[in-house]
């Protein structure tokens, strides 16, 4: 068994968005679900930088370098696109009119607490926290795309963040490649598991205490779901 790639993880979190939800997805891994999200969702993009229903990625070579997303990956926008000043776009943010933020992370702790903007070091991350904090208190729902462990083999999701906050509180789903884990106020729950892998498994890279929730579905190497969820 191994964690899914980020795309198979990109088609997990895409199949999992509320159907005609207005769904900001941040920098970095969280802008693949873009390419996976089915017309049939409903679904609308938005990006902080002023577009609202994006699209896919373009194709290679098909790239337009004056239609950017907030990270500046070139994007396509779908029919009845709109586009605006940033002010606007932080106004959506702000004025709870985003139904989910799917946001990547360096940590998220059993309480749901959110770091996603400094490493606490020097080593040339972004040097401000950016728009996820509008997101993070703005938002009606924070979900977290993330690897489940560092790079060092550290947990990334801890009892306690030791890294400088985003948000306190506002997380309330985890995907990594090994599970769904759902922050709940007993806990974390993992509502789904890999394909092979186990809860001692999961338990053993992560930093905090994790239990099953009642229903338990399958994680297909693909990023398909089987069972319940």
């Amino acid at each position: 068994m191994s964690p899914l790639d980020r795309d198979a993880l990109a088609r997990l979190v895409a199949s999992q968005l509320p159907h005609n939800a207005f769904v900001n997805l941040g920098i970095g891994a969280p802008t693949r679900i873009a390419n996976f999200v089915p017309n049939e969702a409903g679904v609308i993009l938005h990006s902080e930088n002023g577009i609202l229903n994006m699209g896919p990625a373009p194709a290679p070579g098909q790239e337009d370098w004056d239609l950017i997303n907030a990270g500046k990956s070139p994007v396509t926008v779908a029919a009845g696109g709109a586009f605006f000043d940033s002010s606007l776009a932080f106004a959506m943010m702000r004025g709870g009119h985003i139904d989910v933020a799917v946001l990547g992370a360096f940590q998220v702790s059993s309480g749901g607490d959110i770091a996603n903007w400094s490493t606490g070091r020097n080593d040339g991350e972004p040097p401000g926290i950016g728009g996820a904090i509008d997101l993070a208190v703005g938002a009606k729902t924070i979900w977290v795309m993330m690897d489940h462990v560092a790079r060092d083999g550290s947990p990334r999701i801890v009892a306690e963040c030791t890294l400088p906050l985003t948000a306190a509180g506002v997380v309330s789903r985890v995907f990594t490649g090994l599970a769904i884990i759902e922050v709940t106020p007993q806990g974390l729950e993992a509502s789904a598991l890999r394909d092979g892998a186990s809860l001692e498994a999961v338990q053993a890279a992560t930093g905090a205490p994790v239990r099953l929730a009642g229903q338990v579905a399958t994680i297909m190497a693909d990023g398909t779901l089987t069972g319940a969820h």
